[in-house]
């Protein structure tokens, strides 16, 4: 609550004129979306949900609001309900931040600022703006999102072109703290155990990213890396102590007429100390690769097709099924109007390193089907 204030006072005194000032002036716009999920599978309950039985625990509303008191500034909010199986049903905030450009150079966000990490990370949460029911989990898991989408700090950003024969680079720096709630996915075991964090795990996050618009037109290559600090967790009965780590990504994007492919490499290492009491300290290391590639097809206005291929791999893991996941799904978007689409994916499963509880999953089946849709309204 104290950075949620921290943040409203900040967004406040910006946009205070020093006269009058109408809302008219303020060019204030207001945007959301609502989406209602439903999820089925042959074997196994994902996300939080008794999916074998089909669920439509997965709801999701999304408002922002954005204004600009004065050319260059400008500042907004987003605010975000979800309902993800017994996960969630809570408002959070996503992002609330002042973005001050001073020319095509250079610029700087402040407050709570989403982190520009991968190559979706700062429009996983616009659902209206891709085909996708769901995102490659192996990168873009829907459980830690909360955690992984922004941090408090603050943000670099800008474009250098040295010239047409040379393309054009978009440059990223970003710092600050990143918290990641209690009732974040990484926690669920422990959670499930009733030994889960008695508040939210707090770090110090400093990273970059690069992204380079090659002369190749529709054509972008990139990279970033952040570098997470130690930081610590009360559990119930317990600590979690978490060494340094980071968060690597290679990516790019080809978009080409109605057509659109894209490919992410990600690697995220840390390591960590279990303490329960009464039972002895256990490292917790992790070693773990994801990476994906897709491709989508816009049929006609109406319809979009597409498909990609999934891999999850933890190093560190015994071997065996719980040490991977990998997911083939073919998806489709259809848009009724302007306001209101469905999506649909069909997942093939294989592996049950992510998605899968072991509360409601005590004997894993090492494959599986996941069929996901989702009706969306915009505005």
């Amino acid at each position: 609550m104290r950075r949620l204030l921290t943040g409203a006072t900040l967004a406040f005194a910006l946009i205070r004129p020093g006269s009058a000032q109408s809302i008219e002036d303020l060019n204030i716009q207001i945007y959301g979306y609502a989406t209602q999920g439903f999820l089925y599978t042959n074997y196994n309950n994902t996300f939080y949900a008794m999916t074998t039985n089909g669920s439509p625990a997965w709801t999701e509303a999304v408002v922002n609001m954005t204004a600009q008191p004065k050319s260059g500034l400008s500042i907004g909010v987003q605010a975000r309900y979800q309902l993800l199986g017994a996960s969630g049903n809570s408002i959070t905030l996503d992002w609330a931040a002042a973005d001050f450009k001073v020319n095509d150079s250079f610029g700087v966000r402040v407050g709570k600022v989403k982190t520009p990490w991968g190559l979706m990370n700062e429009t996983q949460d616009i659902d209206p703006s891709y085909i996708w029911t769901l995102l490659p989990q192996s990168v873009y898991d829907i459980t830690t999102r909360n955690a992984d989408l922004s941090h408090y700090g603050g943000l670099a950003y800008g474009a250098i072109e040295p010239g047409t024969k040379a393309g054009k680079f978009d440059y990223y720096i970003w710092g600050g703290e990143q918290v990641v709630p209690a009732d974040d996915g990484q926690f669920d075991d422990l959670n499930n155990a009733g030994t889960g964090p008695t508040s939210p795990l707090n770090f110090t996050t400093i990273g970059g990213a690069l992204h380079w618009r090659t002369p190749l037109p529709g054509l972008m290559l990139g990279a970033s890396d952040g570098k997470e600090n130690a930081g610590s967790v009360e559990l119930h009965g317990g600590s979690q102590h978490f060494a340094p780590w980071n968060n690597v990504s290679w990516f790019g994007r080809f978009d080409h007429k109605k057509w659109m492919a894209g490919a992410e490499w990600n690697r995220q290492a840390s390591a960590s100390t279990l303490s329960l009491d009464g039972q002895p300290s256990s490292p917790e290391n992790s070693d773990a690769r994801g990476w994906f590639v897709m491709a989508s097809y816009k049929w006609n206005d109406k319809l979009s097709l597409g498909a990609y291929r999934s891999d999850y791999f933890e190093k560190q893991a015994e071997l065996g099924p719980d040490r991977y996941t990998k997911d083939w799904t073919a998806s489709m978007r259809y848009d009724f109007n302007q306001f209101i689409y469905l999506k649909a994916d069909q997942h093939f499963v294989k592996g049950t390193a992510l998605s899968l509880d072991s509360f409601r999953n005590p004997s894993p089946h090492p494959d599986y089907l996941l069929t996901a849709m989702k009706i969306g309204v915009s505005f």
